[in-house]
């Protein structure tokens, strides 16, 4: 369930900002997606720590929200971020790259109501 924008912007985790910092700056949502190779995620399962991890960075990023898959016969986890700045990105990825040997990618997302704002009409007219 999305946050309404007053609750996101007071929220002052690694991906949001605070009202102070926020500026009136809109916040980016974003797809994290992370495929994380089966070694070394089954060592982790293995020894006990993968659920202890995978809280850790959960707990520290505070996704929107989260879902685990299978992607490619790989671990996987879809997320959805708010990131308040580019050189929050780090933060972001680097625990699932240092942990799981992940790999990541990043998608800008928008709600219906940002797609209406976005004026495909006026775009459609000028590029179309």
């Amino acid at each position: 369930m999305a946050l309404p924008i007053a609750k996101m912007a007071k929220r002052s985790k690694i991906g949001c900002r605070t009202e102070n910092q926020n500026k009136g700056a809109p916040i980016m949502k974003m797809l994290l997606h992370a495929v994380m190779p089966n070694e070394p995620f089954n060592s982790s399962v293995r020894n006990g720590t993968a659920g202890i991890t995978i809280k850790k960075i959960l707990d520290d990023i505070k996704p929107e929200a989260v879902y685990f898959t299978e992607y490619g016969g790989k671990r996987g986890a879809i997320l959805i971020v708010d990131v308040a700045d580019p050189s929050k990105v780090p933060a972001i990825c680097e625990p699932f790259f240092l942990a799981f040997n992940a790999e990541v990618s990043l998608h800008a997302v928008m709600t219906p109501e940002d797609l209406a704002k976005a004026g495909l009409d006026k775009i459609g007219k000028k590029w179309g």
